[in-house]
């Protein structure tokens, strides 16, 4: 992931309402939720809903899938692992680490 990615993906997440779809979708994990599920779950309007879907997708952050006639949101974990290395990548300017490393760093 690039320098560039890593803006798009932080201002996509920096929105409050992005940042809990995409939680919710980490939560959903491989099986996703569809837009209605999301909306319901987390009562926000359907258009709405749609607007933010679309910023998650172009950002790289989660996937769509069509199965049938519903459309089907994954968060992109490989994204989001990338995104974390990203941020973590001269922790510490090289040196060992004495801080943990993260115990859910997502392997789906």
């Amino acid at each position: 992931m690039d320098q560039t990615e890593v803006i798009k993906a932080l201002a996509a997440l920096a929105q409050p309402v992005r940042l809990q779809v995409f939680r919710e979708l980490v939560v959903a994990g491989a099986e996703g939720l569809t837009p209605s599920a999301l909306a319901q779950s987390l009562n926000v309007p359907a258009n709405t809903l749609s607007f933010h879907l679309k910023e998650l997708t172009n950002a790289g952050l989660i996937t769509q899938e069509r199965i049938s006639r519903n459309l089907i949101y994954r968060a992109a974990y490989d994204q989001m692992n990338s995104l974390l290395s990203f941020l973590t990548e001269n922790c510490c300017q090289g040196a060992e680490c004495s801080l943990q490393q993260p115990k859910n760093v997502c392997a789906c």
